[in-house]
């Protein structure tokens, strides 16, 4: 049983569009995430638009003949997005920050994996292949604080937590990429 990652740089990626779909629901649709259906059918219809922008990369793991990963990333127009999580992104780095050091760089925007594939070390090869080429080492990504999970791997995988939201549990984090030129700049928590 192996598994292949395989990196797509374009529309090609639209043939796996259901399977990337049938990810989607297994990564997201069970807790801590807790998505329901659409959610899901929004990433599905949100591929067509993703592939089209700026340094489209996105990486899927085969096992078996069957997707069981995928990550997608992109280049992080300037000015920086409005839309999605972005707002609350900028408002915890601050606009000269978020310029800086988001803007330009490469942003990871899924990162899926099945429950039935987790802890195989999958998700760190998916992340690694889709950032292997960020310009010059700068690629970030956000997070939902309230999944310790994932807060845990970014940090094991030498990802730098940029933002600190409340100790609510609510908000999203900014994680800066291991290679990041501003990793050192990151503010530590209290």
């Amino acid at each position: 049983m192996t598994t292949g990652i395989r990196v797509h740089t374009g529309a090609g990626l639209l043939a796996h569009t259901d399977a990337l779909r049938s990810v989607y629901v297994d990564a997201f649709c069970a807790p801590p995430w807790n998505e329901d259906e659409k959610r899901a059918a929004e990433f599905a219809s949100r591929l067509p638009v993703n592939v089209e922008r700026a340094d489209f990369t996105a990486a899927t793991a085969v096992r078996d003949g069957v997707v069981v990963g995928f990550a997608t990333a992109w280049t992080t127009p300037a000015p920086f997005p409005t839309g999605r999580c972005y707002p609350q992104a900028a408002a915890g780095l601050g606009p000269t920050r978020t310029a800086d050091w988001l803007c330009g760089a490469l942003e990871i925007d899924e990162l899926a994996v099945r429950a039935a594939a987790r802890g195989t070390g999958l998700a760190g090869d998916l992340l690694e292949a889709v950032t292997a080429y960020a310009p010059d080492g700068r690629a970030w990504l956000l997070t939902s604080v309230r999944n310790a999970r994932a807060v845990a791997f970014y940090r094991r995988r030498g990802w730098t937590q940029a933002t600190h939201p409340s100790p609510d549990g609510e908000g999203v984090v900014v994680f800066l990429g291991p290679r990041h030129p501003a990793r050192s700049l990151a503010p530590r928590p209290l």
